[in-house]
C-alpha cells in the first residue's frame, strides 16, 4: 500500500485557496452588492438568506462530496440510478458550463471592468477578443488537471484578495453612508420577504451546483498532495471547504454592507456589476477602472478554471469517446461563443433553469449529507426527487423572459401554481411537496425495514 503524506496546515490552506478561488467569481462579486443595494435597511435579513443558498448551501454540497465518497455530480445523483445521474450531470454542467456560468465569468469582467475603458463602437468587437483571450488562458491553465491547485490556490487566488483587500479597506475607512439608514426597494419592506429574496439572490452564485461539479476536480488536487484513502480525501475536502466557505460568507457580508451603503450616493443599479464600477470610480477615480477591470478578470478567470477543468474531466470520464484535452477544448470554445451573447441575455435565460435545478440540487445535497440515517435508500431519495419536480417546472416556467411566462400557456401554468402551492409566490413552492415526499419516503424505508426484520425472524 503507497504511503500517504501527512499534509500540513499549509496544505490545508492552499486547497482551501483553491476551493475558494473556484468558488469566487463574477456572480459573486456583483449579487451581494447588488441585494445590498435593493435590502437598504433591511441588508441583515436579506444577507441572511443569500448566506443559507450562498454559503452554507455550497458547504453542503463539497461535504455531501466528501461523504458520499464521490467525485462527480454523477455520483449525487446515482442513488436513483444511471440515467437519472447522467442526466442531472449532464444539466449541471450545460447550466455552470457553456449555456450560462462560464460564458458569465468572460462577460462580467468585460462588461464591468473592460467596457467602459473602450468607445462603444468597439464595445462588440472588444468582447469578442477579450472573451477569445480568456478562453484561451482558462483552457492553458486547465491543461494539466493536477496543476489547478498551484495555478488558482498559489497565484490568482491570493492576487484577488489584495486587490478586493484594497477595496474593502477604503470602503469602510470612508463610508459612502450609513447602511442601516438606506429605504429598501419593492419587496424588501418585511422582514420575510427580505430574507426570501435574499435567498433566491444566493441562487445566482451557482456554487451549490458548482460545488457538486467541483467535486472531481477537488478530489484530483488532494490525491495529487500525496492521499490515496478515500477516508483521508474525504476529510481533506471538507476541511477546505469549511475554510472556503467561512471567507466567503466574510466576503460576502462585507459586500452585502458596501452596497447597502452606496445607496446614500448613487441609485440602485440594474446588477452589482454597474454599482462595483461606481464604487470604485467614486474612490479611486480613473485609477479604479484599471482596478476593477484586473480584479474582476483575475477572480473570473479563477472561476473559469475550474468550471473548464470539472466539465472536461466528469465528460471524459462518462463519455471517453473524446480525451479529457478535447472536452476542455470544446468547453473553452462553446463558452467563448456564448460569452458573445452578451451579459444581459446570459443572465436573463439563466434564471429560469437555476429555479428548476437548484431545489433538485438541495434536496439531494441534503439526502447525501444524511444518507447514513436511511440507509441511501433509493425509496427515500425516488419520493423526495419525484414530488419536487412539477413545482420546480411552475418556478421555472414563471420566471423565463416575458415570451414564455406571460403567454397564455406560462401565465395558466403559473396562476395554478400560485394558487394551490404554498409559499410559491416567493419562488420556494416546492418546499412542501419535497417535504411531503420525503416524509412519505421514509414511512416506507421504516416499513421495509420492519417487514425484512419480521422475515428474518
Amino acid at each position: 500500500m503507497l504511503e500517504e503524506k501527512h499534509l500540513t496546515t499549509k496544505d490545508y490552506l492552499v486547497v482551501g485557496s483553491m476551493l475558494f478561488g473556484l468558488f469566487f467569481g463574477a456572480g459573486n462579486l456583483i449579487f451581494p452588492l447588488h441585494l445590498g443595494q435593493i435590502a437598504g435597511g433591511h441588508w441583515v435579513t436579506a444577507a441572511l438568506g443569500f448566506l443559507v443558498t450562498a454559503v452554507v448551501l455550497p458547504l453542503l454540497s463539497v461535504l455531501a462530496v466528501s461523504l458520499m465518497h464521490a467525485e462527480g455530480v454523477y455520483d449525487i445523483g446515482r442513488p436513483l440510478g444511471k440515467w437519472f445521474a447522467l442526466t442531472f450531470m449532464v444539466l449541471i454542467h450545460a447550466t455552470i458550463g457553456p449555456l450560462f456560468g462560464t460564458p458569465r465569468t468572460a462577460t462580467v469582467s468585460f462588461t464591468t471592468g473592460v467596457a467602459p475603458l473602450l468607445p462603444k463602437s468597439w464595445q462588440t468587437g472588444g468582447l469578442l477578443v477579450f472573451s477569445a483571450l480568456f478562453f484561451l488562458a482558462a483552457f492553458l491553465l486547465s491543461y494539466k488537471e493536477r496543476k489547478i491547485t498551484s495555478a488558482v490556490g498559489k497565484v490568482l487566488n491570493p492576487l484577488f484578495l489584495l486587490l478586493l483587500a484594497v477595496v474593502f479597506f477604503v470602503g469602510f475607512l470612508h463610508p459612502l453612508g450609513s447602511a442601516g439608514a438606506q429605504a429598501a426597494t419593492t419587496g424588501y419592506h418585511t422582514s420575510g420577504a427580505s430574507f426570501f429574496n435574499g435567498f433566491l439572490q444566493g441562487y445566482n452564485t451557482m456554487d451549490a451546483l458548482a460545488g457538486l461539479a467541483f467535486g472531481v476536480t477537488v478530489v484530483t488536487a488532494v490525491r495529487g498532495l500525496g492521499l490515496h484513502r478515500d477516508t483521508s480525501v474525504a476529510k481533506v475536502t471538507a476541511k477546505a471547504g469549511v475554510i472556503a466557505t467561512s471567507a466567503i460568507g466574510v466576503v460576502y457580508l462585507l459586500l452585502i454592507v458596501l452596497g447597502a451603503t452606496s445607496v446614500a450616493q448613487f441609485a440602485p443599479s440594474a446588477e452589482g456589476g454597474t454599482a462595483f464600477n461606481q464604487i470604485v470610480t467614486h474612490y479611486f477615480g480613473a485609477a479604479g477602472h484599471a482596478l476593477l477591470a484586473t480584479l474582476l478578470t483575475v477572480t473570473c478567470l479563477t472561476t473559469a478554471v475550474g468550471l473548464v477543468a470539472a466539465f472536461a474531466q466528469d465528460f471524459h470520464k462518462h463519455f471517453p469517446v473524446l480525451s479529457y484535452v478535447q472536452w476542455l477544448g470544446l468547453m473553452s470554445f462553446a463558452s467563448f461563443l456564448t460569452a458573445n451573447f452578451g451579459l444581459a441575455t446570459i443572465i436573463e435565460w439563466s434564471t429560469p433553469m437555476l429555479m428548476f435545478l437548484y431545489p433538485f440540487s438541495m434536496v439531494l445535497i441534503l439526502l447525501s449529507v444524511t444518507n447514513h440515517l436511511f440507509h441511501r435508500d433509493p425509496v427515500v431519495y425516488g419520493f423526495t426527487v419525484a414530488f419536487t419536480t412539477l413545482p420546480a417546472l411552475g418556478d421555472m416556467i414563471s420566471s423565463f423572459p416575458p415570451v414564455v411566462s406571460q403567454s397564455g400557456f406560462g401565465l395558466a401554468v403559473t396562476n395554478f401554481y400560485h394558487s394551490y402551492l404554498p409559499f410559491s409566490a416567493l419562488g420556494m413552492g416546492w418546499v412542501v411537496p419535497a417535504l411531503v415526499g420525503l416524509a412519505l419516503g421514509l414511512a416506507c424505508h421504516v416499513w421495509r425495514v420492519r417487514a425484512a426484520a419480521s422475515a428474518e425472524a
